[in-house]
């Protein structure tokens, strides 16, 4: 048997099969052998002849059956004198149905596409939904809650990329928006880990985005450094990312402008946090007139449907009660206008442009005020009745509201002529402190009304008109309750005007739009300060309604103190974050300033100023600045406050101020300062022609 196989080959046969069998197992053995390894394996001639086809690796060589050696195809199959691949047939493949040895598993397979669902894909196109209803609500706490409930948490980075790409192709508005609700999301629902790699990702793809974007540069390097500002991104975060960027990439020369033109810059954090217009809202006096000139093209128009434009482009929704308000004592002074208004109301409530709700509070705020608005229009409540029956008639508004008196819960006792005139005294107050800054004269006014009874509904008017005004005045605001309660104002006072607030909270969002987050930060700061303890808005928020705006104020208040870095944040949240008196800010201007007339350094001297962190205060600086050049009579002081101007640390509308509050108190003044008069003039004309001032 051994011998019949052994016959099947010739010896030679035998040879090269057992050489060729060597060969293979070599070279598989790696599948990207080296050149040398290869080179071993060429096929060799006898002595004294030429190696045909030298260099041609054995796998690729085959001997026919006449013993020639010949090339043959990489994939092994045959040319002429071979056996062809393996399996090789003469024709295609036929399977026959019919056949008794048919098997159905020998059909060719047919691969059907189905498409995979990404889910990184699907996150991207539910927050780009989330991003757009953002923009058009400004709702930060709606947002929020959506990106908490998608889920997924491993993609905010992507989150982040998306909100701000699609934030530098829109207004400042946007940016800005998209800037607050940054601020928002960071530890609560984004960790700063993911606002970095979200970061990061958007350096990377900045050449990308310049390609649509022209002022990409400027753009993205404004976000980074408003990043930093708002302490959601590391001061360290611009050296860490240029490191991993490439020098000629889009990438690093945002992070370049970031550093040199904004974080490096004088007083950088406000020109920052101003440079897209301060406020993700426009502030309630531009909406209010926005909205009478809207009704008024529309009563010379007539053109219901520009109108209806005009109302959803303003992009307040949450406010389109003041658009029912308007445009009812439009038609009430016009009464030729009167049809026109009541097909507009109309058209809008049936468009679903004006909701149901936003009417009656329209038809409510109006009613509030007719005893008023009876002083312009004698037959006011005659008319304003007359278009409540009209628009129940027509459908437009809820019946309901002709059987409600409109009257909420009375919480203060409105009727009590001393309380009145109480109310009456403390605006005054109020407001002469918002121009005056002078936290001592107001402490006085408050002890001389004799009505330490009524300090909650101080507490209460403070806030509300701060609320209603700039940061500066809300700055001034915290300042002055952590004065107070030092003073005259006990822990129980400051309870009961924050629960007096909080109550009354939907009441004063009809008239202050973000009335909600500034409630939180003023109670928030509060406790910052020491002015409240945090078991006290556990105890405001006991004495609210479960469900009420007031008591989902308390929760942001206690999730913004529970938050990272939350001291350093929210004393700076209004762009001061001093804590100090204002007294306490003037004694320090007096001293930095007497130690400069002694040293002479300006550089020094401006560090001080800076180091104040009180930007909206400088005004005092130029003031005390004129009067110790006027009592010293030295003009050095005139080069402290032109080095100032040239830094850009104190600004042409603080100088203004300065200069003006030093003019009011001239005749003071002369009466130590004989020549007064004349040296501020000598000092306005010298600051006018250096460009300090704007004019005399």
């Amino acid at each position: 048997m051994a011998a019949a196989r052994e016959g099947f080959l010739t010896d030679e046969q035998r040879e090269v099969l057992k050489t060729a069998t060597q060969s293979t197992e070599v070279l598989s053995s790696s599948p990207k052998s080296p050149s040398w390894l290869m080179a071993e394996h060429q096929i060799k001639a006898p002595a004294g002849e030429r190696a045909p086809n030298v260099g041609i690796a054995v796998r690729h060589v085959r001997r026919s059956h006449s013993g020639k050696l010949v090339r043959v195809k990489k994939d092994g199959g045959g040319g002429k004198g071979t056996w062809g691949k393996l399996l090789d047939t003469d024709g295609e493949p036929h399977i026959d149905r019919n056949d008794p040895n048919y098997d159905s598993g020998e059909e060719p397979y047919q691969l059907v596409g189905s498409a995979v669902s990404d889910p990184l894909d699907e996150y991207k196109r539910k927050v780009a939904s989330i991003i757009d209803e953002y923009f058009t609500t400004g709702d930060v706490d709606l947002a929020a809650s959506e990106l908490r409930d998608l889920g997924s948490s491993e993609y905010h980075p992507y989150f982040i990329k998306r909100l701000v790409s699609m934030a530098m192709d829109r207004h400042d508005k946007e940016k800005e928006m998209a800037s607050v609700l940054l601020s928002a999301l960071y530890s609560d629902v984004i960790s700063s880990t993911q606002i970095k790699q979200g970061f990061f990702m958007l350096l990377e793809s900045a050449d990308d985005l310049a390609v649509d974007i022209l002022d990409t540069v400027e753009t993205l390097a404004l976000f980074v450094a408003r990043g930093v500002v708002d302490d959601i991104l590391p001061p360290a975060f611009v050296t860490r990312a240029k490191k991993s960027l490439s020098e000629s990439s889009k990438g690093f020369e945002v992070l370049q402008t970031a550093e040199k033109s904004y974080l490096s810059a004088p007083h950088h954090a406000e020109l920052v946090e101003r440079r897209w217009g301060g406020s993700t809202h426009i502030t309630v006096e531009e909406v209010k007139k926005k909205i009478s000139d809207l009704l008024r093209e529309y009563v010379e128009s007539g053109d219901t449907a520009e109108a209806c434009r005009c109302i959803r482009q303003l992009g307040v929704a949450f406010f389109h009660h003041e658009v029912v308000k308007r445009a009812l004592i439009l038609a009430m002074e016009n009464r030729s206008a009167e049809p026109l208004i009541l097909k507009l109301l109309k058209e809008a409530s049936e468009e679903g442009l004006i909701s149901s709700s936003q009417m009656v509070k329209g038809f409510s705020r109006l009613r509030e005020s007719l005893d008023d608005l009876a002083l312009d229009i004698p037959s006011a409540k005659s008319l304003f009745e007359s278009l409540v029956q009209l628009a129940v008639t027509d459908n437009w508004l809820d019946s309901s509201f002709v059987n409600s008196n409109g009257d909420g819960p009375v919480t203060e006792a409105e009727d009590d002529e001393k309380l009145k005139r109480y109310k009456e005294e403390i605006v005054s107050i109020i407001h002469e402190y918002f121009l005056s800054d002078d936290i001592p004269e107001l402490i006085r006014s408050l002890v001389d009304l004799g009505s330490p009874e009524y300090n909650p509904v101080f507490l209460k008017k403070l806030i509300t008109l701060a609320m209603d005004r700039k940061n500066r005045e809300k700055e001034m605001a915290s300042v002055l309750l952590s004065t107070l309660h030092i003073e005259i104002f006990s822990t129980r006072d400051i309870v009961d005007g924050f629960t007096l607030l909080l109550e009354s909270a939907e009441d004063t969002a009809l008239d202050i739009l973000d009335a909600s987050n500034e409630l939180a930060l003023f109670l928030a700061r509060a406790v910052i300060d020491d002015v409240l303890a945090p078991l006290n808005l556990e105890e405001i928020g006991n004495r609210l309604a479960p469900n009420c705006n007031g008591s989902e104020t308390v929760h942001v208040a206690q999730s913004l103190i529970a938050a990272r870095h939350a001291g350093e944040r929210l004393l700076r949240c209004w762009g001061g974050g001093t804590g100090w008196a204002v007294e306490d800010a003037k004694d320090k201007i007096v001293k930095l300033l007497e130690e400069y007339e002694t040293g002479g350094v300006v550089g020094e001297a401006c560090q001080c100023i800076r180091d104040l962190g009180m930007p909206f205060f400088n005004h005092e600086v130029v003031k005390k600045a004129l009067v110790m050049a006027m009592e010293k009579k030295n003009d050095r002081m005139l080069d402290l406050l032109q080095e100032c101007y040239s830094e850009g640390l104190i600004t042409t509308n603080q100088m203004t101020k300065g200069f003006g509050r030093v003019e009011d108190g001239l005749d003071d003044l002369a009466l130590d300062i004989p020549d007064a008069v004349d040296k501020f003039k000598g000092y306005q004309e010298h600051a006018v022609v250096r460009g300090w001032l704007v004019s005399v």
